[in-house]
């Protein structure tokens, strides 16, 4: 167990597709430390693949939640409610954009193609922080995934990084708007993983590649580095942080490159 105790503290997780995503690695270690975790699967495709996975965690339940439907967010809150009572953080690590619109001319993305990427990637955690924060009465922390492509051009990401971008403002604004109930929302901006989503980026070898020749540390970051920081933010030690983006990227962020 790390020295961080998150005992008794409750949570709800969006966003495990499988063993190998970012918000895995995070539950993992929430729960090493003691807390008790709900996710959500987006459709019955997806159930058994996040029931196998949360039967690995003392407590853990699983709920169906498509991020575009208000009406199975609602529902997901009111079943949390009734099996938790309140929560003491959430993750948020909901991405999606068509194929296409991930590579060729940006200036192609089509206006479907945009507000899809939008809706799902940016604008989903609009209604689950309000959903959340009535289950926050003590306070608590919201926490989403971003990256560097929301401030740079990456080949190969294209209308995720101006998701990314929208995610971030989100950010500042959700943490401005809630902190008077000692609510949290801060993002991690991770470098490059090797994830189920990182396959459909075109030329992500070669960015993996790059983020360790470049970046101060000269190596590429791994899950549990990311997971450990979530674990942090999630935690009464970073009571005093929020509407922050922290890089967790080897130092990549830094470099004129």
């Amino acid at each position: 167990m790390y020295p961080i105790d998150l005992s008794g503290k409750k949570g709800i997780v969006f966003g495990v597709a499988n063993d190998r995503s970012i918000a895995w690695a995070i539950s993992k270690l929430l729960a090493e430390s003691g807390a008790r975790l709900a996710f959500t699967y987006q459709n019955e495709r997806l159930k058994d693949r996040v029931d196998k996975l949360a039967g690995t965690l003392d407590g853990a339940i699983t709920l169906e939640c498509d991020a575009s439907n208000d009406d199975q967010i609602a529902n997901v809150f009111d079943e949390v409610k009734s099996e938790f009572g309140e929560i003491s953080f959430l993750i948020h690590s909901i991405a999606f954009a068509n194929k296409d619109d991930l590579q060729g001319n940006f200036s192609d993305t089509g206006r479907e193609g945009f507000r899809l990427a939008l809706e799902i990637s940016a604008f989903s955690l609009l209604p689950l922080v309000k959903h959340a924060a009535p289950l926050m009465s003590d306070g608590g922390s919201i926490l989403t995934m971003t990256f560097d492509a929301s401030q740079k051009v990456y080949p190969g990401y294209n209308i995720m990084g101006t998701a990314k971008a929208a995610l971030e403002h989100e950010v500042r604004q959700l943490a401005s708007e809630f902190g008077e109930s000692n609510i949290r929302v801060n993002a991690i901006s991770a470098g490059p993983l090797d994830t189920l989503a990182a396959r459909g980026i075109s030329g992500f070898l070669d960015m993996k590649k790059v983020h360790a020749e470049k970046s101060p540390l000269n190596r590429n970051i791994n899950a549990e580095e990311v997971a450990k920081t979530a674990l942090f933010l999630c935690s009464d030690m970073s009571s005093g942080i929020t509407g922050a983006i922290i890089p967790v990227d080897a130092g990549y962020h830094i470099m004129a490159v």
